[in-house]
């Protein structure tokens, strides 16, 4: 879900200004899961345009504090959302920690790294929502350590059926600054796809893992 449809179009504004977002339909990219995909996002890109990530890291603190109000710790999904889950605490002088994929196989051999306690409130935050997955095993972990996850918030979201499904079935309520629409409108209003590409990256959407760009 998009609150802002200001803030919406803007982030899709800046994502494709950085090629953090690329839209590429003739020349599709391939998913580490084998999907083939008109799109690629890599939110990380941000991290370097200190103007960018500072828009961000405001309006996800702002956002997150008028959902949930202020959590005990802000919580980051390893690795792509430590840095801006670290920027938004920062913003809101709270504490952080993050959680990584699995416990680390040697040392104190930790999921959840940095220090937080049973019962304290966490918002979770994310760079990137796809299919949920990655993101709600983070907040299983969570959980699994008496942690009340509030919610999550992300930068962006492709909007999958799935990923909907996922989050509902894990009784998590996900919030995103920006979405695939927006996306979509924001390309084509700057011309940096043309209307017969836009409806080839629609259709996509609506079934990613059958996508045949030929």
């Amino acid at each position: 879900m998009v609150l802002h449809k200001e803030t919406a179009q803007k982030t899709a504004e800046l994502l494709l200004q950085i090629n953090a977002i690329k839209l590429q339909p003739q020349n599709p990219f391939t998913w580490a899961s084998g999907w083939k995909s008109p799109i690629y996002c890599d939110n990380r890109i941000t991290l370097s345009y200190p103007p960018i990530r500072n828009y961000l890291r405001e309006n996800l603190a702002k956002q997150l504090e008028g959902l949930y109000g202020k959590p005990d710790v802000i919580v980051g999904v390893a690795t792509g959302a430590i840095g801006i889950g670290m920027l938004v605490a920062d913003y809101m002088n709270l504490p952080f920690c993050y959680v990584r994929p699995e416990a680390k196989k040697h040392g104190r051999q930790n999921k959840i790294e940095g220090h937080i306690e049973a019962h304290q409130s966490a918002v979770v935050v994310e760079d990137l929502v796809s299919t949920g997955k990655s993101s709600l095993q983070a907040v299983a972990a969570l959980r699994d350590a008496n942690i009340n996850v509030k919610g999550m918030i992300a930068i962006f979201s492709y909007g999958f059926d799935i990923a909907e499904d996922n989050f509902k079935k894990a009784e998590v309520g996900l919030h995103t600054l920006s979405n695939y629409e927006s996306l979509l409108q924001e390309a084509e209003r700057s011309q940096y796809i043309s209307a017969s590409e836009a409806k080839t990256l629609s259709h996509w959407r609506e079934a990613p893992q059958d996508w045949n760009p030929s």
